[in-house]
């Protein structure tokens, strides 16, 4: 999967509730979503200029980092900025997900109450519902049960042959018992089922429960970035 490719489907996938160009900068409103739908990134020359600009620009200037953008690090560093959550990007071919057990998980749309209580005890209010609900194309969410209880929870958007999964969250009573991967092969399931070649996802470095268990379904870093915040 390309970086072309990968930013496409992390914007169509995970929209913010404005975006708009200014310069060499596409800004994005993320409305109370998070820093993803809220980082600015450069997407042509800049000067020094054009940093002042984006931070009149943005209530709170933050800038995504990606890996051809080494110059823009340096100088935001320079200007204070600090390295914030660096994030590496997974991705793997969905005819490697074989089914979940029977029952295990059920895809749906829209989400149900049950899977809005899960998201909401993980921290996922409403502006990133808001966030889910603007996405386009199909979609799901993706409830995982274990003994007989709602156990996990994660969204599931595509665009083009890429499926995007987001917001995977498990109820710290049922961590490490499979609901994740229950997960994971539920959405590589529907994405194949749609017609997605790939599987991908943003985890951050720091997590490294997360990312043992997307090695462990096949899935390989393929990309990454960082914010710099003040």
């Amino acid at each position: 999967m390309t970086p072309e490719a990968q930013a496409a489907a992390m914007e169509a996938t995970w929209p913010p509730a404005a975006s708009w160009g200014l310069g060499p900068w596409w800004l994005r409103d993320g409305a109370g979503g998070g820093k993803r739908v809220s980082a600015a990134t450069v997407e042509g020359r800049w000067t020094e200029g054009d940093i002042v600009a984006a931070e009149a620009a943005m209530a709170e200037p933050l800038f995504m980092i990606r890996p051809q953008d080494s110059a823009l690090d340096a100088a935001l560093q320079a200007r204070g900025y600090a390295v914030v959550d660096p994030v590496v990007i997974y991705a793997a071919p969905t005819d490697g997900f074989a089914p979940p057990p029977f029952f295990a998980t059920f895809p749906h749309w829209p989400p149900l109450q049950i899977a809005t209580d899960l998201w909401a005890e993980a921290g996922v209010g409403p502006a990133r519902l808001a966030i889910m609900h603007r996405a386009n194309g199909p979609k799901i969410a993706i409830l995982a049960r274990s003994a007989d209880r709602a156990a996990g929870v994660a969204f599931v958007a595509l665009h083009g042959q890429v499926a995007m999964l987001h917001a995977l969250e498990v109820s710290k009573p049922f961590r490490r018992q499979g609901t994740a991967r229950n997960i994971l092969q539920a959405a590589g399931v529907w994405a194949r089922g749609h017609g997605a070649d790939t599987l991908a996802l943003a985890v951050t470095q720091a997590n490294a429960g997360a990312r043992a268990l997307y090695a462990s379904q096949g899935m390989m870093g393929v990309g990454q970035y960082h914010y710099r915040q003040k």
